[in-house]
């Protein structure tokens, strides 16, 4: 990796102390606190609030990382772990002031299915069974700026919200706009009673080049 977890930690740290148009933490926590009560106010329906911030967070990672690449001045990433620090370290940490932790997935190959038995002395023909699974990493939120001042109401947590869906449309978006589709969604969240907040990113497809896909 051509530059350190320690390094990206300094330049997004570099970039927030920068950002000359922050915005006050209550206030931010608040408006998008409104925003989702509208939201479940409109639809009558979780999934489909989750579905509608997730949208919302893809437009705005479309423009983000325009601000972000001018500013950080950071290049294409080696690999899908070099992805990974950067979003946590640079990303989280310019935009959000806040660095999460990011645990990467262990490639282990999935053992050949019995029923796909080689015989002796013939070479394996590669197919899905023995296909590496696609990687991911997990970002893991110690104070996650959406959701202060929030408690969700047990009707909200059964019907499946997930309040702070934005961020995993921000991920998709973004990412996209470099040239790599991922799936980003939450694996838990403290405001459903979960010991973490967590979202998982799992690398889909590197693009190249093509022209992403925009949500109408």
């Amino acid at each position: 990796m051509a530059t350190s977890s320690k390094q990206y930690k300094a330049i997004g740290e570099d970039l927030w102390k920068g950002r000359t148009e922050k915005i006050n933490a209550e206030l931010f926590a608040m408006t998008y606190g409104a925003l989702v009560v509208q939201l479940i106010q409109d639809y009558e329906d979780y999934a489909e609030v989750n579905k509608q911030l997730e949208k919302m967070g893809y437009n705005i990672g479309t423009r983000l990382i325009e601000d972000f690449l001018a500013r950080s001045n950071i290049g294409r990433c080696t690999d899908f772990k070099e992805t990974g620090e950067v979003v946590a370290k640079v990303g989280f940490k310019s935009f959000l002031n806040v660095t999460p932790t990011v645990t990467h997935a262990q490639q282990v190959p999935p053992p050949p299915s019995p029923r796909s038995s080689t015989p002796a002395g013939q070479p394996a023909a590669a197919g899905p069974s023995t296909q590496m699974p696609q990687p991911y990493f997990t970002l893991t939120i110690d104070d996650n700026p959406l959701a202060e001042f929030v408690e969700l109401p047990e009707e909200a947590i059964e019907g499946g919200l997930w309040f702070s869906n934005v961020l995993c449309g921000v991920l998709r978006g973004a990412l996209e706009m470099v040239q790599i589709r991922v799936e980003a969604q939450f694996m838990s969240d403290v405001l459903r009673g979960d010991e973490s907040t967590e979202i998982r990113v799992k690398l889909v497809k590197y693009l190249e080049e093509e022209v992403p896909v925009g949500d109408d």
